[in-house]
């Protein structure tokens, strides 16, 4: 069995060094290549203001998190819904450094990748399209995925709107894969670096030509060198 998490965080700025945190987490099931429906998400309350830039993107307000719970509270149903999983993260580092200060914060020596393998779409992104965009929202589009109703940045929608674009990345669905040889290969390694997602997991059936489409094919070459300058 093959369960894979897709995950995204918001968190109120871009820097860690600026003291700031994780306010929402949204994990999306896959097992077998199969959405099960059996997401997690959460909202997570903390001590300080959004940056104006970060608010612009999610809109998730400290009045709106004042009764949510703080990550200490939650930690451990967080853990237990991860843990032994593959998570796919797009721009995996970002994400997994606040959860690993999330985590250090409350004494927790352990970091995310102890718990579960990490891929990042994003490398897969930039293998399969390299010199283009591959921000989530251009690969929505891409891929015809329609994301229309992400006004605003959220972990959950995120989330589903990234296993969406990795099951296109990737090949589709269960049916139209070969074995085993589709399973992901990317996470961290034992040092705790990424490794890559390869484009290389699904071979393409191999069909040859059968006698009346080998000899139209020659008649073909023929006319072009007898026509030739």
């Amino acid at each position: 069995m093959l369960r894979q998490i897709f995950l995204d965080t918001e968190t109120t700025g871009l820097e860690i060094r600026d003291g700031n945190r994780i306010i929402e987490i949204g994990c999306v099931e896959m097992i077998d290549r199969k959405l099960t429906g059996n997401n997690y998400h959460q909202y997570i309350k903390v001590d300080r203001e959004s940056e104006e830039g970060a608010l612009k993107v999610h809109g998730i307000t400290s009045e709106f998190l004042a009764d949510k719970p703080y990550f200490e509270d939650i930690v451990g149903d967080f853990i237990d819904y991860i843990n032994a999983a593959e998570l796919i993260i797009h721009n995996a580092p970002f994400d997994v450094a606040f959860i690993n200060y999330e985590f250090s914060l409350l004494g927790n020596t352990k970091k995310l990748q102890d718990y579960c393998e990490i891929s990042d779409s994003l490398v897969l992104a930039r293998q399969l399209h390299p010199g283009q965009r591959n921000s989530l929202d251009a690969l929505c589009k891409r891929y015809d995925i329609k994301n229309e109703h992400r006004q605003l940045h959220g972990a959950l929608l995120d989330s589903e709107i990234l296993a969406d674009v990795y099951l296109a990345m990737t090949g589709g669905q269960t049916d139209l894969l070969l074995g085993d040889e589709a399973a992901s290969e990317s996470g961290m390694n034992a040092s705790g670096s990424f490794r890559k997602i390869t484009a290389e997991r699904l071979p393409l059936p191999v069909i040859k030509a059968n006698k009346d489409e080998l000899q139209a094919h020659n008649a073909y070459l023929e006319s072009i060198e007898a026509n030739a300058w």
